[in-house]
């Protein structure tokens, strides 16, 4: 049975067939469910949910400001990704550049560090999207002067 997580972003997108072609098709989202009459679909990503509402063009109170490329300004999703080499390839066979190339990066989690490889990718519409692969954790070198 489908769950909904606690926190599931909603993008309004310019076009949702675009934005599904690349979702789904390129990224390997799944499709949970989908309102074709609203233009809404809902979709998971190795535990993760977004839902993509294309863009009416009127004023409603979801809409705080103009929207203008690029959307999500300020703003990315961390997506954890199982392979991310793999990811990669099929956003070149697809034509899509990477806003950054994969880097590893370790991040301190109190008296550990936290190692990743990630990448930067923008969907259609400019929403920046992040994707993860976890390398596990291990101690903090100490410092030279302690």
């Amino acid at each position: 049975m489908f769950q909904m997580n606690n926190l599931v972003p909603e993008m309004l997108v310019s076009h949702l067939e675009r934005s599904l072609c690349f979702y789904r098709d390129t990224l390997g989202f799944k499709v949970e469910y989908q309102r074709p009459e609203h233009f809404f679909a809902f979709l998971s990503f190795n535990g993760g949910q977004l839902m993509l509402e294309q863009d009416d063009q009127e004023e409603s109170e979801w809409r705080v400001g103009p929207l203008q490329a690029p959307f999500g300004r300020g703003m990315n999703l961390s997506i954890e990704c199982p392979d991310i080499r793999q990811l990669a390839l099929a956003l070149k066979q697809a034509g899509i550049a990477l806003r950054r190339d994969i880097q590893e990066c370790w991040y301190r989690h109190d008296e550990l560090l936290h190692g990743e490889l990630n990448l930067l990718v923008q969907d259609p519409d400019g929403y920046l999207l992040r994707f993860t692969e976890d390398l596990g954790f291990k101690p903090v070198e100490p410092s030279a002067g302690a």
